[in-house]
């Protein structure tokens, strides 16, 4: 049975991943970005509208002011169900981040059965001891963080949210300076890597002073003159 100091020192490290589960679920379903640009039919460049798409994961909110050859105000947009029309890379970018924070949901969870279990059991230095727990954690850590980078390219570099305005339209219209602001599910990966992270700290403080304790109770043993140790 693992010892109450080892207990509470797992605990803690399951409570912080279901905590930075918690985090990125939320921020999973919430906004991302929201980019705005300057419109205008490409008979006069007269840009005096403005075309705004907020967008999430997996829906988003686009509205338009002034803006012309649009069929709507404001309408609701479903993020692949445009994705589609757009197609591209721009496309595979946001079906690759959608997959890369379900595989590090995953993988958290992945870490809480190993804490779990390591309360309950002492399975010392195999795969579901502290090693899995840095395995698990510390590759959510990367994903989550590999999917932010990817969709800070795909909204920067690829520009994706102008296509998936123009995807709304069937006549030609000129759009741009983007003006791109981040949101709150953006964000939300930093502290779900800063809790992934904290988890390992945990976990690697106990094995660590663990390590210690062996050490000191072997020492005397080693330091025994010779004839003692040969009775």
């Amino acid at each position: 049975m693992p010892s109450a100091e080892k207990m509470l020192y797992f605990l803690s490290s399951a409570l912080l991943t279901v905590i930075g589960v918690a985090v990125l679920g939320y921020g999973m379903s919430t906004e991302w970005s929201s980019s705005t640009m300057a419109c205008s039919p490409p008979e006069n460049n007269f840009f005096n509208g403005s075309a705004t798409i907020r967008m999430g994961l997996f829906e988003g909110k686009e509205s338009h002011k002034a803006c012309p050859r649009f069929t709507l105000d404001e309408n609701k947009v479903l993020v692949f169900e445009r994705l589609g029309e757009v197609g591209g890379a721009g496309e595979g970018l946001h079906v690759m981040v959608v997959v890369l924070l379900v595989f590090a949901l995953v993988a958290s969870a992945g870490s809480i059965l190993i804490t779990l279990y390591n309360t309950i059991s002492n399975p010392y230095e195999t795969y579901m001891g502290p090693i899995g727990l840095y395995v698990c954690s510390g590759l959510s850590a990367c994903l989550a963080f590999l999917a932010m980078v990817l969709y800070f390219l795909n909204l920067v570099s690829v520009n994706i949210t102008k296509n998936m305005l123009l995807a709304n339209i069937k006549q030609s219209v000129i759009l741009k300076d983007t003006d791109v602001r981040f949101l709150t599910g953006f964000f939300m990966i930093l502290p779900y890597i800063i809790v992934d992270l904290l988890a390992i700290f945990l976990v690697y403080l106990y094995a660590h002073m663990a390590y210690r304790q062996r050490m000191e109770q072997q020492r005397p043993t080693e330091d025994a003159p010779k004839e003692i140790l040969m009775y």
